[in-house]
Parts: structure tokens; C-alpha cells; sequence
């Protein structure tokens, strides 16, 4: 029903009928890739990750540090403190000031595309940020990299529904974030059920959700969702949780706060 956009090195570009075949080939070998060093993984030492709400969580580990959509306390995020951290990397979904705000220090990436920062490797794919393909809300990035030895996959700014190819390039990551909380630019909690049973995670940690009563927001909170993942384990590490691989072959959910 939606049609996926897909950015593979700098320039995005849309997967049409004769492209599609070698995308698939190229993200199948990259998937491989990161599949085949379980040994490194061990060694990698792990993560640690820190919530601030909304969709912002600093990540820790691998000798580089990763913020993910930092944001200005407006809108859904009002009332929280927001992240005026540095970081190495800063991955953002896009320039809208709940998740790609200036207010934090280091590399901003929020263009789709392939990069080398602080010896991580970040691709970044484009999906729509609503449901009418973009129409409404343009695009948004999503972003997979490693770090820590664990296979991460950051959709914490999209209502988009994933193509077959962007479940290829995704692969499944050991840490998926998620947006939950419904609204016009994020996944329902029925919507990023069906994510997860698609991409099959070991870990996920649900964002964009809290349900405040602030002017502007339409999201909810993640009830809907664990309904939804009925039969899941439900950790709540509060604002800070650690990760060290191997992380098991089922999921489980870690709702930070």
C-alpha cells in the first residue's frame, strides 16, 4: 500500500522494477556480513543506553558515542529536559524540531545515505514519515549501524510501512527502536507490532509515546503496543539499560522511561 524509498550510499533513490534486483543482492550480502562474526560480537564489549523521552537515547559502547534524534520541548516532548549532550554521531529522521533539533553537539546525519564516522559504518533509507507515501509529511530516515557488537535499526520517525527491500537493508537487528505512540507521523502500536514481527529483533525499545495532554501532540501512550505484542517479555530498565551480546535468539521488550 506504501511504497518504500530506499538510499543506498549518498544519493537516494526509488527501487524500480530492473533496480530492485541487485538492491536486494547488495543489502543480502551486507546482511550476511554482519551475521558471520558472532566471536567479535562477544569481544565488542556491549552498550549502554540512556533515555531522555520522546525518541532521543544516547548510546555507548564500541568506542564511539550515537544520539539519536535529539529535540526541542515542544510539542509531544514538552515538559522534558532536552538533550544538550555531546555525542560523536547524532542520528536524526529529520529536521523537525522533536527529532533533529540543534541542540546537541557532534556529526549530524539526517540525509539518507552511507557514512564512516568515528569508525562506525551508519546507513542510512528513506520511508515516508506518514502513511500516504510522503504526501503529507515528506520523508524520514531510518538508520542502521553497529555498535558494541550488536546490529541496531533506529525507526523512531516514520509511519511508513516497510518495502521487501527495506526489510532486506534492515536485516535483524539485535536493538530495534520504534516509534509506537500513533499520531500522524508514527507508528500505531498495532502498526509497530507488525515491525517487529516483520524484522524479528531480539531487543525492542518503543519511543514517541507518553500521552501528554500538550498542545499539538497526537500521540498516545504504549499500552496499545503491549497489548498488541501480547505474550512478549516486558523489562522496565528505567532511563538507563546495558546490553551485552550474545542477546538470545527470542524478543524481548525494554520500555524506558
Amino acid at each position: 500500500m506504501f511504497a518504500g524509498r530506499v538510499a543506498l550510499r549518498i544519493r537516494p533513490h526509488r527501487l524500480g522494477a530492473a533496480a530492485a534486483t541487485p538492491a536486494l543482492a547488495l543489502a543480502t550480502s551486507l546482511a550476511l556480513a554482519t551475521t558471520l562474526a558472532p566471536a567479535a560480537a562477544s569481544a565488542a564489549g556491549g552498550v549502554t543506553i540512556t533515555s531522555y523521552g520522546h525518541s532521543a537515547l544516547l548510546i555507548r559502547g564500541g568506542g564511539a558515542t550515537v544520539l539519536l534524534n535529539p529535540f526541542q520541548a515542544v510539542g509531544c516532548a514538552a515538559g522534558l529536559s532536552e538533550p544538550r549532550v555531546s555525542a560523536d554521531v547524532i542520528l536524526a529522521s529529520s529536521r523537525l524540531k522533536d527529532e533533529g533539533a540543534p541542540v546537541a553537539s557532534g556529526r549530524l546525519l539526517v540525509k539518507p545515505g552511507s557514512y564512516r564516522v568515528a569508525g562506525l559504518r551508519f546507513e542510512g533509507i528513506s520511508l515516508p514519515h506518514d502513511r500516504f507515501g510522503g504526501k503529507r509529511f515528506g520523508l524520514s530516515t531510518v538508520w542502521r549501524w553497529q555498535q558494541g557488537g550488536l546490529e541496531f535499526a533506529h525507526l523512531g520517525g516514520t509511519a511508513g510501512r516497510l518495502s521487501p527491500s527495506d526489510r532486506v537493508l534492515l536485516g535483524r537487528p539485535d536493538v530495534l527502536i520504534v516509534g509506537v505512540g500513533g499520531g500522524a507521523k508514527v507508528y500505531s502500536g498495532s502498526e509497530a507490532a507488525e515491525v517487529v514481527r516483520e524484522l524479528q529483533p531480539r531487543r525492542v525499545i518503543p519511543v514517541q509515546y507518553g500521552g501528554r495532554a500538550a498542545a499539538g501532540c497526537d500521540q498516545g501512550g504504549a499500552q496499545p503496543f503491549l497489548d498488541a505484542m501480547a505474550g512478549t517479555k516486558v523489562n522496565q530498565p528505567g532511563r538507563s539499560l546495558s546490553l551485552t551480546p550474545p542477546l538470545g535468539d527470542t524478543t524481548v521488550i525494554e520500555l524506558m522511561r
